[in-house]
């Protein structure tokens, strides 16, 4: 049978393929009705509401009355939202500091083949199974100035009331975050790292870069993509930390705690002002949407390819 004989078989072949519905995987669309069914009344409508609330007044009873750009210029005047937005970033840029290399280094290790390894993984990764409520009152009973672990250890701790003073508040909350969600962190660097071709580090070997150069050379760039995924999470998540706060410092000692997310709770649960509190809500959203786009933007995410083409 000639070429272009068996080239006019393999075509009706496909159109028939076709015409069954062989091969055809590309999914209707009534595929996506559940999942934009979702989001609209799970995440779009609170969100228009949230936004409408934020030029009314409203104390939860009753209907809400509409008073215009009120809420929007007390928060410009208002120094504890200032101080919040501040402390806000500080917590933020903190926790994706100190996380990051720790998660990296964490994640790196798990990927290997080490004596003992998932047993090991399997006790670092337990924070990742508890709430965060129940870790900051297990870390709140640890740190009591009076009973916890601070007033066995003066010599190290001072007075041992950590969380007395607003820059050893603001380390405590910090390294709570860590060690709630660098377990997380680490679980993406892993899965990144398992990810990486061993034949580049076999021709690093060869060439004699020790273990700190392929390190350097071949893991971190290979985990650019998994790194920048991370920050993200970090970045959203320290933008929204509230129940950490709550439990721990209930924004003290004062207000040298009081984050955005903290203040918004005060503002409509405790203070009964719903359209003060919707607005702080907006301003979260707004913020965190207009970092994670740049970091988007300027990181080259939106171009991401894979970091194994072309081997």
């Amino acid at each position: 049978m000639s070429t272009s004989s068996l080239g006019s078989v393999s075509g009706r072949s496909a159109r028939a393929g076709r015409r069954a519905g062989v091969g055809v995987t590309r999914p209707g669309i009534v595929w996506a009705v559940p999942a934009t069914v979702f989001f609209l009344l799970f995440a779009l409508l609170p969100l228009v509401l949230v936004a409408v609330l934020s030029f009314t007044s409203w104390d939860g009873v009753g209907a809400p009355t509409f008073n215009g750009l009120d809420n929007w210029t007390k928060l410009l005047h208002d120094p504890v939202m200032t101080q919040s937005i501040w402390l806000t970033l500080v917590l933020t840029v903190a926790g994706v500091v100190v996380q990051t290399p720790v998660s990296i280094l964490l994640g790196v290790w798990a990927a290997g083949h080490q004596r003992n390894r998932a047993v090991l993984s399997a006790i670092f990764f337990i924070p990742l199974l508890l709430s965060a409520t129940a870790i900051s009152v297990v870390w709140r009973a640890i740190l009591d100035p009076n009973f916890g672990v601070p007033s066995q250890m003066q010599w190290l701790f001072g007075d041992g009331n950590l969380m007395g003073s607003q820059s050893g508040a603001i380390a405590v909350l910090t390294f709570v975050g860590m060690w709630q969600w660098t377990p997380m962190h680490a679980l993406l660097y892993q899965g990144g790292a398992r990810a990486i071709p061993q034949v580049l580090y076999q021709a690093a070997s060869i060439d004699g870069a020790g273990k700190v150069r392929q390190f350097l050379h071949i893991t971190l760039p290979q985990l650019r993509n998994t790194m920048i995924t991370s920050v993200i999470l970090m970045l959203v998540g320290g933008l929204t930390t509230f129940d950490t706060v709550l439990i721990l410092t209930q924004g003290g000692p004062g207000t040298d705690t009081t984050n955005s997310a903290y203040y918004m709770y005060q503002q409509a649960f405790k203070s009964f002002d719903f359209g003060s509190g919707s607005a702080i809500a907006l301003v979260l959203v707004v913020v965190a949407t207009l970092i994670s786009l740049a970091v988007v933007r300027f990181s080259g995410y939106d171009k991401m390819r894979g970091t194994t083409e072309g081997l």
